[in-house]
């Protein structure tokens, strides 16, 4: 019993009385609230951080330019170069996976990421983004001709592969926040038995420890992970290219 309490979840179903009740039709409204709480976060904060780039001496301002000059080193390490608009995804995708991974530590707000639903769009997202580039880089033909090298006997081999990243990237996600999630809901319900086991838990900072463990601590290094491994993707795709047309130049 105390198993389905601490999985239980807040439920949508806006076409029940159409009969419209099964899993499509029903909308997880933790997910959803907490997604859009995060997205206003975002937005207010870029708003307000846009402000602060406008002042010289602003430690707003230096703060944001060290942040997005992490990501820069990293695509420049990972794909020798580095254009604007993947600058801008991966920076997006890493900030917005963070937040979801870490909103729980704000009081009745649920991890987004602990939902299959939102992972799988985050591999959707991601997938796209790769393969779009990839189209872009290599042009229609040469993309579509890649996957019947070296025979055409390996097509549906390559499509699974292609195909598989969003399976990796979402399963990935969702299984180590969500298993963070059980591990945190066990501890949270101990301690709701227990006056001893509370008062344990706050005087050796075990409380502490589970929050930078599984609510900060792991959020930060599945999003670094997630968004370390779109990149890696996207460098499988396009270097080639750059390769080539840089041999071309130089001849």
């Amino acid at each position: 019993m105390r198993s389905q309490e601490m999985l239980h979840s807040h439920v949508w179903q806006p076409f029940s009385y159409l009969g419209f009740t099964g899993n499509f039709w029903t909308i997880q409204a933790d997910t959803i609230i907490s997604t859009w709480i995060i997205l206003g976060i975002i937005t207010i904060a870029s708003i307000l951080i846009n402000q602060c780039l406008k002042k010289e001496q602003s430690l707003v301002r230096w703060a944001t330019l060290q942040y997005v000059q992490i990501f820069r080193d990293l695509y420049l390490q990972s794909i020798k170069s580095c254009s604007i608009g993947h600058l801008a995804m991966a920076a997006s995708l890493f900030t917005f996976i963070l937040l979801c991974n870490t909103i729980q530590i704000i009081p009745w707000l649920e991890e987004p990421t602990k939902d299959l639903n939102t992972t799988v769009a985050l591999g959707l997202i991601s997938f796209f983004f790769v393969h779009s580039n990839a189209i872009y880089a290599k042009g229609l033909k040469k993309y579509i001709s890649h996957y019947f090298e070296p025979f055409i006997i390996m097509l549906p081999l390559h499509i699974i592969s292609a195909f598989s990243s969003i399976i990796s990237l979402s399963f990935r996600l969702f299984g180590n926040i969500f298993g963070g999630f059980i591990i945190s809901s066990l501890y949270t319900n101990l301690l709701k038995g227990s006056i001893t086991a509370q008062t344990i838990g706050l005087l050796t900072g075990a409380n502490i420890v589970m929050l930078l463990l599984f609510g900060i601590l792991e959020g930060i290094i599945q999003a670094f992970i997630f968004t370390m491994l779109t990149m890696t993707y996207l460098s499988m795709e396009i270097i080639p290219e750059e390769h080539d047309s840089s041999s071309h130049s130089s001849t």
